[in-house]
């Protein structure tokens, strides 16, 4: 089913705001009961709002922070088929990333996923024998593909490339030794925190009450105790069903709850230093048959490099910080492949996300090797939690953790409609390249890109870069506040938009970000 000619992004009661999260916040402490709260807007807990939403329940999601404040913001932005559970044997996990990928490039988010080439240049570095196994691999892969009913037309064949198309696709390649490569293909998000924008607005869309800036202090089987960060004002939400979706923090909320938090860390470099780069690369870590260094293109002057995988011991921060050795590997991974010298004053950002991992072993193994299958665990007072998984698996984590909270607590709900139900801002590929908006507007916000042009037009102002080199516009920041429940700068620059991933690019941009709060006041 491909999204119908009237997007989600028409649907009334999308805009989310200030005002509307006040009015919603009151009307839950006036006591106000929803049927399901769900705690924590990342991927997963935007994608159980949404879930239980349509399935007829009444919804409150909540969240300390913002949306996409956490780990879900810290993605490679990628929308993987599950290729490397296949190589290590998780056929479970590989098959519903495939399925899982297919559902967003074709149904629910065609305008935020698209395809994306990547090259695994066959380097001195790399054997005849890995390269015969990687070969195999991304063939594999094509059949996982093919499993879960994803189109050619959407991700086409892997195949081998000489020398010469390699150094096409990848030009800052080193051509000493290179023997060719292999092109594969996987998905690409045009941004991780605007998918989970989406996804909760489309939740409210269908009546959810999607409330930031609202902490969980306690949880029970019939609410829980929490406070409004903006007032600090302490009230009551009661529910008849409580999910816990709130990551690598799950264990602060319920007890038993074991995980074993791992660091994925990438660069931001700016584009002229790789070239140009028409594929992003994988480039094979010396020592490991099946873990690689990604190069990510993002088509806005910035490239990602990434990314690590090392556990983490201690407190949680709210946002985790980059270590230099993380920073010196990923460089000298790069350094092996690459005819040009990246040199660590060229990373002008880095960030890191921590994986909910649940940790099933005990034994204090490398977090590399945790399956990153998913796990819903409902507690002896009958708080669901669900963790582990992954961003491209969020809508089957959602649905299996609403699943347990409408068997736990006994809810009269509809089946899952979340497989075909288009996100907000999607369309058929025909209907979105025919949009009146530049196309990097379309690939962000989908239909809703020609209202967003519109703001620049109407106020030549708001048409001009926030930073002189980077494309958002002031535009994008006045129709994230009116729209998209951006409330500070933090919220306008590090997740509606991702200009705060270089610090000194956000230095900049602060000002108009400022500006255009005071206008929305």
């Amino acid at each position: 089913m491909n999204p119908t000619s009237s997007p989600a992004a028409a649907l009334p009661g999308s805009s989310l705001d200030a005002a509307r999260r006040r009015r919603e916040l009151e009307q839950l402490g006036e006591g106000t009961t929803v049927d399901v709260l769900v705690v924590g807007l990342g991927a997963t807990g935007a994608g159980a709002a949404l879930d239980a939403a349509t399935r007829g329940l009444s919804v409150a999601a909540i969240d300390a922070h913002d949306l996409a404040f956490g780990t879900s913001r810290w993605s490679s932005k990628l929308i993987h088929g599950g290729l490397r559970y296949l190589a290590s044997g998780q056929l479970d996990v590989a098959h519903e990333s495939a399925v899982e990928r297919g559902i967003l490039m074709e149904r629910t988010a065609p305008h935020l996923v698209r395809a994306q080439p990547f090259v695994l240049p066959l380097t001195p570095l790399v054997s005849p024998a890995q390269a015969t196994l990687a070969r195999a691999g991304f063939l594999a892969g094509d059949m996982l593909r093919l499993a879960a009913r994803t189109s050619r037309r959407t991700l086409p064949r892997p195949r081998t490339l000489s020398a010469v198309e390699t150094r096409h696709l990848a030009p800052a390649l080193r051509s000493t030794g290179l023997r060719g490569g292999l092109l594969s293909w996987d998905g690409q998000l045009a941004d991780d925190a605007r998918l989970v924008t989406a996804i909760a607005r489309t939740a409210a869309a269908h009546g959810a009450r999607v409330l930031t800036r609202t902490r969980a202090l306690e949880l029970h089987r019939d609410g829980a105790l929490v406070r409004d960060e903006t007032t600090g004002q302490e009230l009551t939400i009661r529910a008849r069903a409580v999910v816990n979706a709130t990551g690598v923090w799950a264990g602060g909320l319920v007890d038993d709850i074991r995980l074993r938090p791992s660091r994925g860390t990438h660069l931001v470099l700016r584009s002229e230093d790789l070239g140009r780069l028409s594929a992003g690369l994988h480039i094979p870590i010396p020592g490991e048959t099946n873990r690689f260094v990604l190069v990510l293109p993002q088509g806005d002057g910035r490239v990602y490099v990434g990314l690590t995988d090392e556990p983490v011991d201690g407190d949680i921060p709210d946002v985790p910080e980059v270590p230099e050795t993380d920073i010196g590997f990923l460089l000298d991974v790069l350094g092996s492949a690459l005819d040009v010298t990246v040199q660590r004053a060229d990373v002008v950002g880095a960030f890191a996300g921590l994986r909910p991992l649940l940790d099933t072993s005990g034994d204090g193994g490398r977090t590399a090797d945790i399956s990153r299958k998913h796990a819903v665990l409902t507690s002896p007072d009958g708080v669901v939690t669900v963790v582990g998984g992954k961003l491209t698996t969020y809508r089957r984590m959602a649905q299996d953790a609403v699943d347990a909270a409408v068997a736990a607590s006994g809810l009269d709900a509809g089946p899952c409609r979340t497989a075909s139900l288009p996100l907000v801002g999607a369309a058929r590929p025909r209907t979105l390249a025919g949009l009146d908006a530049p196309t990097r507007l379309v690939r962000r916000y989908g239909s809703e890109a020609p209202a967003v042009h519109a703001l620049g037009l109407a106020d030549p102002a708001l048409a001009e870069p926030v930073v002189p080199g980077h494309p958002v516009t002031g535009a994008e920041l006045l129709w994230a506040v009116r729209h998209e429940g951006a409330l500070d700068t933090g919220d306008l620059l590090d997740r509606r938009t991702r200009v705060g991933l270089v610090p000194e690019d956000r230095a900049k941009a602060e000002r108009a970000a400022r500006e255009v709060l005071a206008r929305t006041e």
